[in-house]
């Protein structure tokens, strides 16, 4: 019998490929049946991976096996329909499978030369984004592991650019005798702004905080005076109760007075795609540079950060990096645009879920999260529960009574298994916090999840 021939050879990883194919599937199969949060025997088992750094070799497909029948029961199940916990998306199935085209390919993105592929899919999609956000054309921008990332970039951004106006070199001189850079922040200003700045040299007692309205909401109306030298951080979509900053009336202001505005929109900028909810987005084209997430309500693939800036120039001169080999072309470079050199090729994967989506896929997508959100406080209600904000997007606080009682909810609720929410505090108030962000979510696991939070809600008042 003749040799087998060369180019039907399997490749050394295709079984390992079969097998990962294999227990992916099963885990989808089976995600809607189990508890969202794994169970006690679960988490006990993943002791069994402590074990000493092998001596020989282990085969992939053993490795692989062990992985999914110890770390798959131990996950928390975000990709599923019940998971409402932070504001995190599952995966579209476009994205899924991009994920493991990606992971094959191996891309570096930090140079075209590197990637044609990927410099070209980055460009297309950073399009697209602008497209579906209601953001100008021409906008310059990278991928980046997460919002705070994308904010850190935005951030960076603003004060290479207002250094500049003040005639300092920020990439040569560092920021030691630098001009002062005024930062003006809202109270309900999120975690990853303050860490953001942080990183970028602004301490937080250096920053003025502007009061919010009762649904956290910037107060235009009592903005500080603002000049060439500050920077406005802005927020699209409160992480408590969604509200929007009235992005009209700060970067109206903002221009008239040279300062440059930023805008944190984690998931909230994403309201844009939707015909219905896109007036909330009113006035935040106006802004200089803006961060989102691509893993929040776009249902791409942890992860995804986007950062993007109307002054490109000075997005590339805070991210520059330069070495003799490190040769760019005369077309964009990813490296150039975020904060990484070296990194994964994640622009496919939401390439992927934006183009099986369409402009009326993801507007569809906005829109039902929004509704179901609108039924858990309507339900919720009728139960005879607090609401405690206007549920202008896809999220949900309530009270349950007391902060005693709310807390013993919430855990019951995590414990039960049904769903999952986690805690907050809203305007000194304790509150289960309710965040609709995946396509997999439908009508039944809505009633299915409700009826779990009444039910146990009433079980603790007993």
């Amino acid at each position: 019998m003749s040799a087998k021939p060369e180019a039907l050879k399997p490749h050394p990883t295709e079984a390992a490929l079969q097998a990962a194919a294999k227990y992916a599937a099963k885990y989808l199969r089976e995600v809607d049946d189990r508890n969202v949060a794994p169970t006690a025997a679960a988490l006990a088992a993943l002791e069994r991976l402590h074990e000493a750094f092998p001596e020989k070799p282990t085969d992939p497909e053993e490795v692989l096996a062990q992985l999914a029948t110890i770390g798959g029961p131990a996950t928390v199940t975000m990709t599923g329909g019940r998971y409402f916990g932070f504001v995190i998306g599952a995966t579209l199935p476009a994205s899924l499978g991009a994920s493991w085209l990606v992971s094959a390919w191996d891309q570096n993105s930090a140079l075209r030369v590197m990637s044609p592929v990927v410099a070209e899919i980055e460009e297309v999609t950073l399009r697209w984004v602008c497209e579906a956000l209601g953001l100008p054309a021409g906008l310059e921008g990278g991928f980046v592991t997460c919002a705070t990332a994308a904010n850190f970039s935005g951030i960076a951004t603003a004060r290479q650019a207002l250094l500049a106006r003040q005639g300092w070199n920020v990439a040569e001189n560092g920021l030691f005798g630098a001009p002062e850079i005024k930062v003006v922040v809202g109270e309900e200003v999120h975690a990853s702004i303050l860490k953001a700045l942080n990183m970028a040299g602004f301490g937080q007692k250096r920053l003025t905080m502007v009061p919010a309205d009762p649904q956290g909401r910037m107060r235009a109306d009592l903005l500080p005076q603002l000049d060439r030298s500050t920077l406005v951080c802005i927020q699209a979509g409160n992480v408590n109760t969604g509200g929007f900053d009235p992005a009209r009336a700060i970067c109206d202001r903002a221009r008239e007075q040279g300062a440059w505005v930023h805008v944190d929109g984690a998931f909230g900028l994403w309201a844009a795609a939707s015909p219905k909810y896109k007036h909330l987005l009113e006035g935040f084209a106006l802004a200089d540079s803006w961060a989102t997430d691509a893993h929040k309500w776009p249902n791409s693939n942890y992860d995804c950060g986007i950062v993007l800036v109307r002054d490109g120039v000075s997005l590339r001169t805070a991210m520059n990096m330069s070495a003799a080999y490190l040769m760019p072309g005369a077309r964009r470079e990813p490296m150039h645009h975020t904060p990484e050199a070296s990194r994964r090729a994640r622009a496919v994967e939401l390439w992927a879920g934006l183009k099986s989506l369409g402009r009326n896929g993801l507007a569809e997508l906005i829109e039902r999260t929004c509704a179901h959100a609108q039924r858990f406080a309507e339900g919720l209600r009728e139960a005879g529960y607090e609401v405690l904000n206007d549920v202008v997007v896809n999220q949900v606080l309530v009270s349950f009574g007391t902060a005693k009682k709310t807390t013993e909810v919430i855990r019951r609720v995590q414990e039960d298994g049904t769903c999952w929410c986690g805690g907050t505090v809203w305007k000194g108030n304790k509150a289960m916090r309710i965040s609709v962000s995946s396509w997999a979510t439908t009508s039944a696991d809505v009633e299915k999840s409700l009826a779990a939070m009444v039910r146990i809600a009433r079980e603790t008042d007993a």
